[in-house]
């Protein structure tokens, strides 16, 4: 399996399912070492600060996951805003984007 992602100015680049899995399995891992961690410096940290970081941690733990479904159901890649492709360059930096920088910056 193949995920279509726009470069610009550049043909469509080919990501395979395999390789995006990869990414989103080391983003996973990660965020969970992060949370490890923070809940591991409990003692040396304010629980606000503490607080604010895991639920950072969580979040994102929540986007891979939903990256994952998107590339179980064939969404991979996809902006959810305007439903153009994802530049690749965006994705190999930040591979559970559901969101091209357009959209994202104007839901920000």
């Amino acid at each position: 399996m193949t995920i279509d992602a726009g470069r610009s100015a550049d043909p469509p680049e080919r990501l395979r399912a395999h390789d995006v899995r990869l990414r989103l399995e080391h983003e996973r891992e990660s965020r969970l070492s992060q949370l490890d961690a923070a809940e591991e410096a409990a003692d040396q940290a304010s629980a606000d600060l503490l607080a604010v970081r895991t639920d950072a941690v969580r979040r994102v733990l929540g986007e891979i996951d939903l990256a994952f479904a998107r590339l179980e159901n064939g969404t991979y890649g996809v902006c959810e805003g305007c439903g153009s492709a994802i530049p690749a360059e965006r994705l190999e930096i930040l591979p559970y984007a559901s969101r091209c920088v357009g959209c994202q910056q104007r839901t920000t």
